[in-house]
């Protein structure tokens, strides 16, 4: 698994999950609380996969030029920021617009009175 992340899996865990997972998250809210499209999300998730190999090089001695480290780092963070963006983006659906849309499960709406 190492060879796989090009770093121990705590480093993993700790750099990628939580730290820059945070800032995929508040990218994900940002952007869609900005009424931006999603595409945006993955161009600033691939900017966010740079900054955590260089983190986790610069902090924990990780390889810094591996390809597979990268895209699994750059994956979870889409990811990440992927879901943030879609709970904003329903969540303001139906607080905006509360007379045209209701809630449909954690990630949706639907218009009110369709079942």
């Amino acid at each position: 698994m190492e060879s796989l992340l090009g770093t121990t899996l705590p480093v993993f865990i700790g750099m990628t999950v939580f730290v820059m997972g945070f800032a995929a998250f508040m990218t994900g809210q940002a952007l869609a609380n900005t009424w931006q499209p999603a595409w945006k999300a993955a161009a600033y998730c691939v900017l966010l996969g740079l900054a955590d190999r260089f983190l986790t090089w610069g902090l924990f001695d990780g390889e810094l030029f591996l390809l597979s480290g990268y895209l699994i780092d750059t994956a979870v963070l889409i990811v990440i920021c992927m879901v943030s963006y879609r709970l904003t983006q329903a969540h303001r659906m139906v607080t905006q617009y509360p007379w045209v849309y209701e809630r449909r499960g954690l990630f949706g709406w639907r218009e009110k009175g369709r079942r």
